[in-house]
């Protein structure tokens, strides 16, 4: 079984898709700390005739110390949510295939949800099924691990039985192929390329939320996120 890992960003880039695609399940972790910096769990970038878009949803941070992701709970002071929603709709007004999720986006913008976690992983799940992607989401939080710091990635692999454990190339530089090759298990490496398509306002951005590629493409959005990737290499552990 070959498993990866992320933080459950919020609207994530094609690149988090591309891994779920590679991979059989992939492990949610929502049972670490929140960064104190900035960071992609609350935010991400989608598009305008300004350039990049930054969309932030506001947390809690004062008064409650240090929390793991699945703690943080969403600050509802302000319109933030209309904003959200009629900032995306005049961004994306043109776009082919927005009228196909605004029901979702109203959705999501109206529900109010109490943690973050949980707005993140209806976005997630919502993407992965645009995307036609099967693969499995498995929460760090279900599966009762305890450990910390590199140790965490090998009791995540055998709580998983798995095989292989995926990351992106330019995350291996911060793992310890030994550790894994001690415990039996293989590392496997991806570079991921950020596709090209047709994008609204001017000179393309990549890197963005993964709305902007199924706002503008619709049903091509899954085979224009594999086109042309690097084939996976695998770091055999004997």
């Amino acid at each position: 079984m070959i498993i990866s890992t992320n933080q459950p960003y919020f609207c994530p880039f094609p690149g988090f898709f591309y891994k779920a695609l590679l991979s059989d399940a992939l492990v949610i972790l929502d049972d670490i700390q929140f960064p104190q910096s900035t960071t992609w769990i609350n935010r991400n970038r989608f598009k305008n005739d300004q350039g990049p878009l930054w969309l932030t949803i506001p947390v809690w941070k004062k008064g409650w110390g240090r929390q793991n992701i699945n703690q943080v709970r969403i600050c509802y002071e302000g319109r933030w949510p209309h904003k959200h929603l009629e900032s995306l709709k005049t961004a994306y007004g043109n776009a082919p295939y927005l009228a196909d999720h605004l029901n979702f986006l109203k959705e999501i913008f109206s529900s109010g949800f109490a943690k973050l976690v949980d707005l993140n992983l209806v976005i997630i799940n919502h993407l992965l099924s645009c995307l036609q992607i099967e693969t499995r989401l498995v929460l760090l939080s279900d599966l009762g691990i305890k450990a910390k710091g590199p140790q965490l990635l090998i009791e995540i692999c055998k709580a998983m039985e798995a095989s292989t454990f995926l990351v992106q190339r330019q995350a291996y530089k911060y793992l310890d192929p030994e550790l894994f090759h001690k415990n039996g298990i293989e590392l496997g490496c991806f570079s991921y390329r950020a596709p090209i398509y047709p994008q609204l306002w001017g000179d393309f951005l990549a890197h963005l939320s993964t709305f902007d590629l199924v706002f503008n493409c619709g049903p091509k959005a899954r085979d224009i996120m594999i086109r042309h990737q690097p084939e996976v290499t695998v770091l055999a552990t004997n």
